[in-house]
């Protein structure tokens, strides 16, 4: 079986279909691979999805994939004394969060990859500091090696440490969409408005997905 595999790239099966004329998102992690049917070469598409995981979040508490379970969510990375993208970003993500509060079927979870100063206690602070109330907006913590693999191999956001760059760190400021399937949607740049908006109006095509 031959494999053909897709990175962080704009891969879409279909906007829109012959039957149905409701907009979907692209997907935009997949494995294309052939298999043999009534002696045919067909394709086989698969989605990869976000592995399981279990991290710290604010409140000190465990939490893993399954607090995602039934939701559809962003993710982003970030270090709570990031002197260049992250404010903005966070800026940008709250408003998200203010459109989509309450709504159990939209989640929020920032990963810190500064784990050795940002502890879920400091967390926390910055949490309240901006204005988040409860585990709606997940913020979590784990150990480099998590946190750096979930960045870099699954959500494919770069993340480095660089004593040179501003802060120690150099990170990419994506908003990444993931579907309540756990399959990537979109990437978004949050500190750009009209990506912002643009991550905004592809969250309600999604909900509007699962209402079908």
């Amino acid at each position: 079986m031959r494999t053909i595999r897709f990175g962080l790239a704009l891969i879409c099966l279909a906007l829109y279909s012959c039957k149905d004329k409701q907009q979907r998102l692209p997907f935009l992690q997949m494995d294309i691979a052939e298999k043999i049917v009534d002696g045919k070469k067909v394709p086989d598409t698969s989605f990869r999805t976000i592995p399981d995981f279990k991290l710290w979040n604010q409140d000190s508490t465990v939490v893993t994939s399954k607090n995602f379970d039934g939701t559809i969510y962003v993710a982003d990375f970030f270090f709570t004394s990031c002197p260049t993208i992250c404010p903005v970003m966070h800026r940008n993500l709250l408003k998200i969060y203010k459109k989509y509060e309450g709504n159990p079927e939209v989640k929020f979870a920032s990963h810190t990859i500064d784990v050795k100063y940002d502890t879920p206690s400091r967390m926390k602070s910055y949490a309240t500091k901006l204005g988040v109330q409860g585990t709606q907006w997940e913020y979590l913590w784990g150990t480099r090696d998590e946190i750096y693999a979930l960045a870099e191999r699954n959500y494919l956001v770069a993340a480095q440490e660089d004593r040179k760059a501003p802060g120690g760190f150099v990170h990419q400021g994506y908003l990444i969409l993931v579907d309540k399937e756990k399959r990537i949607r979109g990437a978004y740049d949050g500190v750009q408005d009209k990506d912002v908006a643009k991550l905004m109006k592809d969250m309600d095509i999604l909900l509007a997905e699962y209402k079908k």
